[in-house]
């Protein structure tokens, strides 16, 4: 074959010979133009055959590469850990790897389209979406974000590429976000005050290094914002795991001891629940503002729609600083003169604090030159002794007024003042303190999830005995020369003396000067002992309440007799039941109108407080109560000895 190609070859050189002999034989002009011509053409000519040839090489070799590259590719694409599926763009699956079938597509022939596997998603919107966000769909048990690609494949004009990444995880993905954690040392200063001085900075640095290796060992973000204050970015499984230990590191900082003669303690507020940050901390804040209004020593975790509670069984011990008192009263004296008039609010079912408190206070007020009003209901039983004493004066014929009458008065520059109560539900009349623009809030209860809100002025002391013993301190500097009657101050000192039982629980240095003041000023003890001096009936009634008393675990559970009216009954025979020798609570039940009342009192080892908020109660560590509806007395004791169960439990 070579052979006579070359034959070929010597023909073709001896035919151009030839030709070119001729030309020039013919004219040398002629001759050199036809030689330039004809090495134009055969230039051109290899040129061709050069291009053909390097095209077919590189055709072959993309022919190569591109069969190896798809038979890669699509064996990755098999073994992919994702469902991956490639259709037109109508939808029509033309291709999917082993995951997909298997997971998606297991009893669909190959060729079927997406739409019948991924319902209720827009064709359009997937395949011309952001193929950054994808659409999340559930598909046969399972979460899914579903993302798509433009691709070339095949004879197609245009294919898509669709991947599924399972993420059902993040349906209990609760447990990788972030909680918020608030960390208060309560009292630290004071602490350090009661230490000799080479032992505070040790002291100190050991309340530190507690709280850090604390931090650690949650593998907390942490940071100190202030000398006694933290702040932590903790995962919610571990927050779990916290709730369920109680939040041990309330007790790890109680056990320091470096000479301190008061134990150290915390208030944390831990906010949960939310995806961002931000919302957690405004939670925490609210969370730990509770805890340091319920004395401390404490957590509070709150959540979008509940707040639980850990810790508080320390004893609140006395702010003994009056500056406190002295910001209020003048804020208040600014408040008031603002107003058109000023409304006395307090809680249902008054008792001499809530009442003594709110007549001395609109005494002070009406000094200033304000008109002043106390707003009263109907059932006022445990007032009734004071109020005939209230009605011999003649000055105080138009001091009260009905919830009613308040609320058609009520304009935009009255004052609202609640006593000795800031929790919604037991506020005297929700409608008026609704309508009112502007009001203030002076309490001794711990505080309450269920807390007023919107007020211009809060003074809530749990440290104090007696909201009449708040409102003793605020009169002396909202007035420079206070000038209560003697009926005025007696309703202030008996109900320091009702909440303190004669001056026994919870009474500090401050309790005592409160009472002091009020005695300069006419306030007889032995007037105010007769007026709470019991009947023989009412002593009869006590002395059975306390014969039916069941004693277990150092708490006795009584009942008042079927035919008690009164309440208060119920709160002294819980007091007197504090005599009996190894009895360390008390917790007495009466029923008045179908309602439930219980009496709670503690000598404080035990916190009433803690057991009855779980009957949905409140007050304080030593002094509780709570109200039942729709309950028989024996099912409320259920109850009742239930949460006295869960409470020895987490004490445990």
């Amino acid at each position: 074959m070579k052979e006579s190609i070359k034959k070929y070859d010597k023909l073709i050189i001896l035919i151009i010979l030839l030709t070119l002999a001729s030309v020039f034989y013919i004219s040398e002009k002629i001759g050199y133009l036809f030689i330039t011509l004809l090495l134009i053409v055969v230039d051109s000519l290899y040129n061709i055959y050069k291009s053909n040839q390097l095209q077919k090489s590189f055709s072959t070799k993309i022919d190569n590469v591109s069969k190896y590259l798809t038979n890669s590719i699509e064996k990755n694409i098999q073994n992919n850990i994702y469902p991956v599926a490639i259709i037109k763009d109508n939808g029509d699956i033309i291709w999917n790897n082993k995951k997909f079938h298997k997971e998606l597509n297991s009893d669909k022939n190959p060729h079927y389209n997406i739409l019948n596997i991924i319902r209720g998603v827009s064709l359009d919107k997937l395949i011309k979406q952001d193929t950054n966000i994808p659409h999340r769909i559930n598909l046969k048990g399972k979460i899914y974000d579903v993302y798509a690609q433009r691709i070339e494949f095949i004879d197609e004009k245009e294919s898509f590429i669709i991947y599924f990444n399972d993420v059902t995880y993040l349906k209990s993905s609760t447990a990788t976000k972030e909680s918020i954690m608030l960390i208060e040392v309560d009292n630290l200063s004071d602490v350090v005050k009661s230490m000799e001085d080479d032992n505070g900075p040790l002291l100190v640095a050991e309340v530190e290094r507690t709280i850090n290796n604390y931090a650690s060992n949650l593998g907390a973000m942490i940071r100190k914002y202030e000398s006694n204050k933290y702040v932590l970015s903790v995962s919610n499984k571990l927050i779990e795991e916290q709730i369920k230990k109680k939040f041990d590191i309330l007790d790890a900082i109680r056990d320091i001891d470096m000479g301190n003669k008061i134990d150290v303690t915390l208030s944390i507020g831990v906010g949960i629940g939310e995806n961002s940050s931000a919302e957690n901390h405004s939670y925490a804040v609210t969370a730990k503002e509770l805890a340091l209004g319920r004395g401390g020593d404490q957590a509070v975790v709150k959540w979008k729609e509940k707040i639980s509670f850990f810790g508080g069984n320390t004893k609140e011990l006395e702010k003994r600083t009056r500056v406190r008192a002295r910001v209020v009263a003048r804020a208040l004296k600014d408040l008031v003169y603002e107003s058109s008039k000023v409304y006395i609010i307090g809680h249902k079912n008054p008792d001499m604090d809530c009442f003594g408190s709110a007549f001395g206070l609109s005494s002070a007020i009406k000094q200033l030159g304000k008109e002043c009003k106390i707003i009263l209901g109907n059932d006022n039983r445990n007032i009734e002794f004071f109020m005939e004493e209230v009605k011999g004066h003649s000055k105080y014929d138009d001091l009260f007024i009905s919830a009613q009458e308040a609320v058609e008065k009520i304009d935009k520059e009255t004052l609202v003042i609640i006593v000795d109560v800031h929790n919604s539900n037991y506020v005297q009349d929700i409608e008026t303190v609704n309508k009112a623009q502007k009001l203030v809030i002076i309490d001794h209860h711990r505080r309450s999830p269920d807390m007023i809100e919107g007020a211009l002025l809060n003074f809530i002391e749990i440290y104090a005995s007696s909201t009449s013993e708040l409102v003793t301190e605020v009169v002396q500097y909202m007035l420079d020369k206070p000038k209560l009657e003697t009926i005025e101050a007696e309703a202030l000192l008996a109900g320091i003396f009702i909440d303190t039982k004669n001056f026994i629980f919870k009474t500090g240095v401050r309790t005592f000067e409160a009472a002091s003041f009020l005695r300069r000023l006419g306030a007889d003890t032995i007037h105010i002992k007769k007026l709470f001096s019991d009947d023989l009936e009412n002593y009869i009634k006590k002395a059975e309440t306390i014969k039916s008393a069941e004693v277990e675990n150092n708490m006795a559970i009584a009942t008042c007799p079927p035919e008690t009216t009164e309440i208060v009954l119920a709160a002294q025979a819980a007091d007197d039941l504090l005599n009996i020798t190894g009895i360390q609570a008390s917790f007495v039940f009466v029923k008045i109108e179908g309602e439930i009342y219980i009496s709670a009192r503690s000598l404080g080892d035990i916190n009433v407080q803690v057991i009855l908020e779980a009957l949905g109660g409140g007050g304080h560590m030593t002094m509780a109560g709570a109200k039942l509806s729709d309950l028989t007395i024996a099912q409320a004791k259920e109850k009742l000895k239930k949460a006295i169960k869960n409470y020895l439990k987490e004490g445990e």
